[in-house]
């Protein structure tokens, strides 16, 4: 495929939001694709995280990096244009192709939003990477995107479904059938500490003070901001470093957030709703990087209670606890035989854990666009309240706080002329 200039690729996305695209290949004879044809993929952002992408199935056939470096790096890694993967500059030129099923954003979380959104528009299905969205309007975006274009997504943290838990020693399944058959009493506190096996990355922090340096000539700083706000280049602003700055993400929270708290979520059965209040323990924020907090509790209407412990405090803390009894870490309890009780009782409603089933069959994956998008709500609630230093209500129907500078930080305004249209 002939490479395209960015106007061309826009007219092409233009004229590709328009349709509904389910490639016969996806959908095969009858609706039922043959086991032998691959999904087709897609990968933008060629950082660190691409790793775990490039790790994934399907076949490759395209890579996209404002850095000349990571492109290089990764097209030499997956063997480039020998094993027909082309390597583009502009995202947009990667999703305005007819062959890719699936579009993976691996970029830091400034750009999730419009590279997910723009992905929808052109027919694809989108694997997205963690947290979902910076902002709390642009993750409401996504979810009326995924809506409107028909499109399966699916975020890349994976614990409410798979493997051991962080700290826990079991599935979170065996955590969630005790909530959900009321073994330990409502409401419940959930802690996510050290104490609990848990790492905040807490060196995720800004630097103050960073005076300007040369963009260095592999990387195309201007695009690399996109539709964040126009800073001086340091590079400690991108690439490894980016989630120290408000700009793009929002320090450990923002980076391990959705890992700790969407299986918190989906113990609790809140799928569907976020926290009202948060509190915050914290010293004062600058404006630009990122510090480090002690402590973060958000309560839900209910009762039920999710506390980050920072600073790893409560030496004791149970992981998850209620009137009748607690987990700790190891999956220990204070409840006799509740491992044994925990087996005999009903599982939670099957999932499905496989994206390319979700993408075949039309059909929602485990952690998709409507409860990744709470999930994500929940961390930037916690951002919001760092952010600021300040303990917020926060209203899950309005998506809106009882403060104005919270406000205004739910949809904020984007570097002209990126911009969010669906």
């Amino acid at each position: 495929m002939k490479h395209l200039t960015r106007r061309q690729s826009l007219k092409s996305l233009a004229a590709l939001a328009t349709i509904q695209i389910v490639p016969s290949r996806v959908l095969g004879v009858n609706g039922q694709t043959p086991p032998s044809e691959e999904l087709t993929r897609g990968i933008i952002g060629c950082g660190g995280i691409c790793s775990a992408h490039l790790k994934m199935p399907g076949r490759l056939l395209a890579l996209c990096d404002v850095d000349k470096n990571h492109l290089a790096n990764r097209m030499k890694q997956t063997g480039g244009e020998s094993k027909g993967i082309t390597g583009y500059h502009d995202f947009r030129e990667l999703i305005a192709r007819d062959d890719i099923d699936i579009v993976h954003v691996a970029t830091p979380p400034h750009w999730h939003a419009i590279q997910g959104i723009e992905a929808m528009k052109a027919g694809k299905d989108v694997w997205g990477e963690k947290p979902m969205s910076r902002t709390i309007g642009e993750g409401k975006l996504m979810v009326d995107a995924a809506a409107k274009y028909q499109r399966m997504f699916r975020l890349n943290t994976w614990f409410r479904f798979k493997d051991n838990f962080y700290g826990m020693g079991v599935p979170v399944k065996k955590l969630k059938k005790a909530a959900m058959h009321d073994l330990l009493g409502w409401p419940l506190k959930i802690t996510v500490s050290g104490v609990t096996g848990f790492n905040w990355k807490f060196n995720w922090v800004g630097k103050t003070g960073l005076k300007e340096q040369p963009v260095p000539p592999e990387l195309d700083y201007d695009f690399w901001l996109g539709p964040a706000p126009k800073k001086p280049y340091h590079p400690h602003r991108v690439h490894a470093n980016f989630r120290g700055y408000w700009d793009y993400d929002g320090g450990g929270l923002g980076d391990m957030g959705q890992h700790y708290l969407d299986p918190a979520q989906y113990i609790l059965g809140k799928d569907d709703t976020a926290p009202v209040s948060v509190e915050i323990d914290a010293d004062p924020q600058d404006k630009d990087a990122v510090g480090t907090w002690r402590r973060i509790t958000f309560t839900y209407a209910d009762g039920c209670q999710l506390v980050l412990d920072g600073e790893n405090k409560d030496k004791d803390a149970a992981y998850m606890e209620g009137p009748k009894g607690k987990i700790y870490r190891g999956f220990k309890s204070d409840i006799k035989d509740l491992d044994k009780k925990i087996d005999a009782l009903p599982d939670p409603e099957p999932q499905i854990t496989d994206f390319h089933e979700s993408v075949r069959t039309r059909k929602k994956f485990a952690l998709n666009e409507e409860n990744g998008f709470w999930s994500c709500t929940i961390v930037n609630i916690g951002k919001i309240a760092h952010r600021l230093n300040k303990n917020l209500k926060f209203d899950p129907k309005t998506l809106k706080f009882d403060d104005d500078e919270a406000n205004a930080l739910v949809n904020q305004p984007m570097r002209a002329p990126w911009k969010i249209e669906i």
